[in-house]
This record gives structure tokens, C-alpha cells and sequence, in this order.
């Protein structure tokens, strides 16, 4: 086998969440390239449709699937629509997230709850049914679960809703590799972008504050282009990654070096 055939997909049924703008996009088209067919979800489900063109136009096929992960049945319905109309599960990207900046004495303990709920019970949401029909299949899989370089060091930004979220999907993400790898086949991993150009930092990097101090802090001295995370997500959802579990992979040009 040649090495780079280790890194495709074919064959592969490929869960993403949050995949309606931004990282989301850019991940499901990849992984079609990569040969796989795609499940898509996320709340907006018009914005959905437009990523469902994309990975089509690679080729492959994708169902789209109005989802919101904070909703545990929401997760199982995606998982049943992807087994019912494209056959066996394989991977799934956790990325659905949301983000909120705020000082912590000034934050309403409500948007603290809603973050962590979506962002970190989500994660557990999808994960959990994913999981769980593979297991009832009978054959492993992947788990790639997005957390951030924010769950790594800290950061001038105040974000403490969304960096204690973020965080706890690495905790997760270790629990359930112990649980699941072995024993049930299923590796865990977790990709920990810092950041990049999408819908949720635009108001952020927009802003020259806030710009100069993410800048400040990335030894590459830019901000990342969502195509940049692309080799890092493949190894970890194909067979090149099949040593990995349990691992946390950052892509964040040098910002959790500090």
C-alpha cells in the first residue's frame, strides 16, 4: 500500500457536525476529497444544504440533517438518518461549538451554561450515539472531537466559558479513548485549533485589539487558513492516525507554547 493511500477514505461514511460555515465546510468537503460520503449536521439547516452541494461536488454522497447537539435526540437522529441512508458509520467529527467572550464578573451565568451545554455536553451528545452504534455493530471507528489551543494555555482574551468547555472535551476525550479503544475498537482523539479564519473569530479578528493580540501570541505571526487544518484531521480520522488514541493534536502556528 502506498503511504498516502493510508490518509483516504474510501469506502468511509463520515459524520460532521456544525458543519453549516467555517471549520465545519472546510472538514466535510475535505474529507470527501478524501473519498468519503458525508453526513452533515447542524442547526441552520439552509446553510447546510450549501455544504451539501460542496462535498457532492467531489463526488460523493450527503445527507444533511437538521441537528442540534445540545439535544440528545437530535445527535441519535443523526446517527439513525446516516446508518439509514448511507450504510455503515465510520468517523465522526465532533465540531459543532460555539463561542462567547465576556469578563468573567461581568458574564451571565446563562451564557456560561449555554456554551459549556453545547460545546462540551454536545461533544459528549454525539459522541454517545456514535459510539454506541458502533458498538451495536460490532466494529471500530473514529472520534475526532474539536477542542482548541484555548483548552491548553491561557489567553488575554476573556473567554472563560468557552475555554473551560473546551477543556473539558480534552478530559473527555481521554475518558472515553480509555473506555472505547481497546475494548470496543473506537479510537479518541482531539484536534486543538487555535486561531482561524472563520465565521465565529471574524468579529474578533476583525477587531485591531483584538487582532494584535492574538498576533502577539502566535509565533507564526498569522492567523491560520482553515485549509491548514485539513492533514491534521485526516491523519486522525484514517488509518494513517490508527496508532492514536487519547491524543490531542494542536494546530495553533506556536500558541500553546507559552
Amino acid at each position: 500500500m502506498d503511504v498516502f493511500d493510508r490518509f483516504r477514505l474510501d469506502g468511509k461514511v463520515v459524520l460532521v457536525t456544525g458543519a453549516s460555515s467555517g471549520l465545519g465546510v472546510t472538514f466535510a468537503t475535505a474529507l470527501a476529497a478524501a473519498g468519503a460520503d458525508v453526513a452533515l449536521g447542524a442547526r441552520r439547516l439552509d446553510r447546510l444544504e450549501e455544504t451539501r452541494r460542496a462535498v457532492e461536488a467531489e463526488g460523493r454522497r450527503c445527507i444533511a440533517v437538521a441537528t442540534d447537539v445540545s439535544r440528545y435526540e437530535d445527535c441519535s437522529a443523526l446517527v439513525a438518518a446516516a446508518l439509514e441512508q448511507l450504510g455503515d458509520i465510520h468517523v465522526l467529527v465532533n465540531n459543532a461549538g460555539v463561542g462567547h467572550s465576556a469578563p468573567a464578573h461581568r458574564e451571565d451565568p446563562a451564557d456560561f451554561e449555554r456554551v459549556v451545554r453545547v460545546n462540551l455536553v454536545g461533544t459528549y451528545n454525539m459522541a454517545h450515539a456514535f459510539g454506541s452504534a458502533l458498538i451495536a455493530a460490532g466494529h471500530g471507528g473514529s472520534i475526532v472531537n474539536v477542542s482548541s489551543a484555548l483548552a491548553l494555555t491561557g489567553s488575554e482574551i476573556p473567554q472563560a466559558a468557552y475555554s473551560a468547555s473546551k477543556a473539558g472535551i480534552l478530559g473527555l476525550t481521554r475518558d472515553l479513548a480509555m473506555q472505547w479503544s481497546a475494548r470496543r475498537g473506537i479510537r479518541v482523539n482531539a484536534l486543538a485549533p487555535s486561531f482561524f479564519h472563520s465565521e465565529m473569530t471574524e468579529p474578533l479578528l476583525e477587531s485591531e485589539v483584538g487582532l494584535a493580540k492574538v498576533l502577539a501570541r502566535t509565533p507564526l505571526g498569522r492567523i491560520g487558513e482553515p485549509e491548514e487544518l485539513v492533514g491534521a484531521l485526516l491523519l486522525l480520522a484514517s488509518d494513517a492516525g490508527s496508532y492514536m488514541t487519547g491524543t490531542t493534536l494542536a494546530v495553533d502556528g506556536g500558541w500553546s507554547m507559552h
